[in-house]
């Protein structure tokens, strides 16, 4: 009722200002009432969506769950067959080891933490070394191979520069190391096949390997060559009767190596030599030497030398000592 009266008493108000008042009143302030209108008129919802409109304000990112080590017991439950085999393996002394901190954690140790894999199964959850980049595959085998004193502390050479990780020749699960042939034959065809020739070292019926002359992990020289006694080339590890030192040395042994004058992985000619015969192999350095009772110099070689005669076309029929000796300057005994 008192509304009711309210409306009549403001009804009655607005009548005695006149109509010509009235209509003035409302154009000036009716922009004023339109503007509070618009303010207070909600916001419409977009489309497709029902009630007022939801706040923009991003949820936060689940954290990842922190990673943690199951051990390797956990990992049998799926992978047996590769436990089984890993624990004929040297690798499987860390399972009792706990000198590098990785005991009854085998796999974990190249694999990672494995709580995450093992709750997912899935393969972006666990780290796979043979996924890797040869740096960062390299880095995992090398948390436990680093610095030793045996070769394997370190990757140098050509191997290292070619981005050739550890997993590419060694295959960590396995009981057995594969031939090493085999391994080194699937990058390096044109050596493997030299030994296809009828002058070569016994590598087929296995010999010599190519882990007894090289060494794979490189060194700090540029060839990749092993050392026999601290500085001398590998040849002599077999060839043990050339090596010197000699009163009367054959310059190129000592200055250019056995591949001066030889094809060590095999050759068409006999004693792997890398001419068919020696004379050709001897006249390549000593074509230039000055004739003897004479001042100038291509005698070819000095002038007694008669290359038709069959007698001179051997060198190693006089000079029989061409790795060095002890007695003659000219090699001769």
């Amino acid at each position: 009722m008192a509304a009711y009266v309210h409306r009549i008493s403001l009804l009655c108000l607005i009548l005695s200002f006149g109509r010509r008042n009235v209509i003035r009143l409302l154009t000036l302030f009716f922009p004023l009432f339109a503007i509070i209108a618009l303010a207070q008129t909600p916001a419409p919802a977009p489309p497709g969506q029902v009630g007022p409109a939801k706040s923009e304000t991003p949820a936060e990112p689940a954290k990842p769950a922190k990673k943690e080590y199951m051990g390797s017991v956990v990992c049998q439950s799926c992978h047996e067959e590769i436990f089984n085999t890993m624990a004929k393996n040297p690798h499987w002394l860390l399972e009792q080891d706990a000198k590098r901190g990785f005991k009854e954690q085998t796999c974990e140790a190249c694999h990672g933490p494995g709580s995450v894999h093992t709750e997912s199964v899935s393969t972006a959850d666990i780290r796979n070394p043979l996924r890797l980049s040869a740096q960062q595959a390299n880095i995992v085998c090398l948390t436990c191979h680093r610095n030793q004193t045996t070769r394997v502390g370190v990757v140098r050479g050509g191997h290292a520069r070619n981005q050739v990780a550890c997993t590419t020749c060694h295959g960590v699960h396995r009981t057995q190391p594969a031939k090493k042939t085999a391994i080194c034959g699937t990058c390096h065809e044109a050596q493997l096949a030299q030994f296809q020739r009828p002058y070569r070292h016994r590598l087929q019926e296995g010999g010599v390997d190519c882990v007894d002359c090289h060494n794979p992990h490189g060194r700090l020289l540029a060839n990749p060559l092993r050392d026999v006694s601290a500085n001398e080339p590998s040849c002599f590890r077999c060839h043990g009767d050339k090596r010197g030192p000699f009163a009367f040395e054959h310059f190129p042994v000592r200055t250019e190596g056995c591949q001066s004058c030889h094809e060590p992985h095999g050759s068409a000619n006999p004693k792997m030599l890398a001419r068919h015969e020696a004379r050709f192999l001897c006249l390549e350095c000593h074509a230039n030497t000055t004739a003897r009772n004479s001042g100038t110099i291509g005698g070819v070689p000095p002038a007694f030398h008669d290359l038709l005669n069959p007698r001179f076309q051997y060198c190693t029929l006089c000079h029989v000592k061409v790795h060095g000796s002890h007695v003659n300057r000219e090699l001769l005994r």
